[in-house]
C-alpha cells in the first residue's frame, strides 16, 4: 500500500466486519453473538456512543470505549441544491477533508463516498487530484460516510438505497479497505445496501480489476473510459501510460466473463476533446463487443482546468450515434449543477480558505 491509512490510538468500531466483531468479542472473554446486538445498534439504531448499547453490560461497554473510537466524522460544512442533492464536507480525525454526496433518484437516495484524501492518478479534468494525495482512508472512515447520510435520511423518514464509489481517490489503489467497506454495508444485519445497488468506479489500475472480478461478488464495476484511443486516453489520463486501454479492456472481458455482469463506461464529453462524430464511431468499434453500458457525462466545469461543455445539441448526436451502433448509452443527469458540483471542488475550496 503506497500511502497508509490513518492510524490514530483506537482503531474505529465501523473497520470491523461482523466475523471480525466475533473474533474480538471472543478475545475479550464475551460471547459471539454479541456482534450481532453491536452492528444493530452501529447501523439500525444508528446510535453515536457506546454507553447508548443498553443490552450490553457495562463491562463490554467500557471495553468498546477502551479499544475503538466511534463517529469518526464531523460535519464542516453542508450544500444542499436546489435539485435535492446534499453535499457534505467532513473534517476527519487527523484533520484532513472529505467529500460525501446524497444523490436523488427515481429509484431511490444514493450516496457517493471518497476512499482516499485527495488522489494520485492525475487525470486532466479533474479537481480531486489537485494537491495529489495524503493518505488512505480506513474501511470504517468510508463506512461512517455512507452512515452519516442515513442519518441525515433519516430525518425525512428516507433510506440510502445504493452506493457509488466515485468520490474523492481511486478505490483500487485502497483495495482491501475497499473490500471491507463492501461486506460491511452489504451485511443484511446492518446497513444492508444490496450488491447489485453499489457500484464501484475506477480510472483502470487492471491488476485489480482481475481481483475484484474474483472478490467482488455481484457488485458493479465501472470504467472511466473517457476516450476511445490509446493516445487521447493517455492525454486525459496519465494512468493510460502504466495500464494501456487495449490491457485494461482484456481485464474487462475477464471480468465480464467471471461476474457475468456488464460492466459501465464512463465517458466524460470535453468540447472539441474527445466529442465528435469520429470519437463516437470509434468507442463503438472499441467496445461494441462487450456486455456493456456507455454512461455520457457532461463535465462539470472546474476552475482550475480549461475543459468546456460540449453543447447539448452535440451530446444527443454522440448518444445517437452510439444508439445507432447498438451500445447502450445514457446521459448522466446533473446533480448539485448549483453548488460545488465537480468531484473535489468542495474540499479544494475549503483547502485555500484554511490556508490563506
Amino acid at each position: 500500500m503506497p500511502f497508509s491509512s490513518y492510524t490514530g490510538e483506537k482503531p474505529l468500531i465501523y473497520s470491523l466486519t461482523q466475523d471480525e466483531l466475533k473474533e474480538w468479542l471472543v478475545g475479550a472473554g464475551d460471547k459471539a453473538f454479541r456482534a450481532q446486538q453491536i452492528f444493530d445498534w452501529l447501523y439500525v439504531k444508528r446510535v453515536h456512543s457506546f454507553d447508548e448499547m443498553t443490552n450490553l453490560s457495562k463491562d463490554l461497554r467500557q471495553k468498546l470505549n477502551e479499544t475503538f473510537r466511534i463517529d469518526p466524522l464531523r460535519e464542516i460544512t453542508r450544500q444542499v441544491s436546489q435539485d435535492g442533492t446534499v453535499k457534505f464536507l467532513f473534517q476527519l480525525a487527523d484533520g484532513h477533508a472529505i467529500e460525501t454526496v446524497i444523490m436523488r433518484h427515481n429509484y431511490g437516495n444514493s450516496v457517493c463516498v471518497t476512499t482516499q484524501v485527495g488522489c494520485r492518478i492525475g487525470c486532466t479534468f479533474c479537481a480531486s487530484t489537485l494537491g495529489g494525495l495524503k493518505r488512505n482512508l480506513d474501511a470504517g472512515e468510508i463506512v461512517a460516510q455512507v452512515l452519516m447520510a442515513q442519518r441525515k435520511l433519516d430525518e425525512e423518514g428516507e433510506r440510502a438505497s445504493h452506493v457509488v464509489v466515485m468520490g474523492i481517490g481511486e478505490p483500487f489503489e485502497n483495495f482491501d479497505n475497499l473490500i471491507a467497506f463492501l461486506r460491511i454495508i452489504n451485511d443484511n444485519r446492518g446497513l444492508n445496501i444490496g450488491a447489485r445497488h453499489i457500484t464501484v468506479s475506477t480510472s483502470g489500475i487492471v491488476p485489480k480489476i482481475y481481483e475484484f472480478a474474483d472478490k467482488g461478488g455481484q457488485v458493479n464495476l465501472a470504467i472511466s473510459l473517457h476516450a476511445p484511443n490509446t493516445e487521447l486516453r493517455t492525454k486525459l489520463m496519465p494512468i493510460n501510460r502504466g495500464f494501456p486501454l487495449e490491457k485494461l479492456l482484456e481485464a474487462c472481458r475477464y471480468y465480464i466473463a467471471k461476474t457475468g455482469r456488464r460492466i459501465s463506461f464512463e465517458y466524460g464529453l470535453f468540447g472539441g476533446k474527445n466529442d465528435q462524430p469520429e470519437h463516437a464511431e470509434e468507442l463503438a468499434d472499441l467496445i461494441g463487443d462487450m456486455l456493456c453500458h456507455v454512461n455520457l457525462i457532461p463535465v462539470n466545469y472546474v476552475p482550475e482546468r480549461d475543459y468546456v461543455r460540449t453543447p447539448r445539441n452535440e451530446i444527443f448526436r454522440f448518444k445517437r450515434i452510439l444508439e445507432e451502433r447498438g451500445i447502450n448509452v445514457t446521459i448522466r443527469r446533473e446533480h448539485g449543477s448549483d453548488i460545488a458540483a465537480a468531484c473535489g471542488q468542495l474540499r479544494a475550496q475549503y483547502a485555500k480558505e484554511t490556508a490563506g
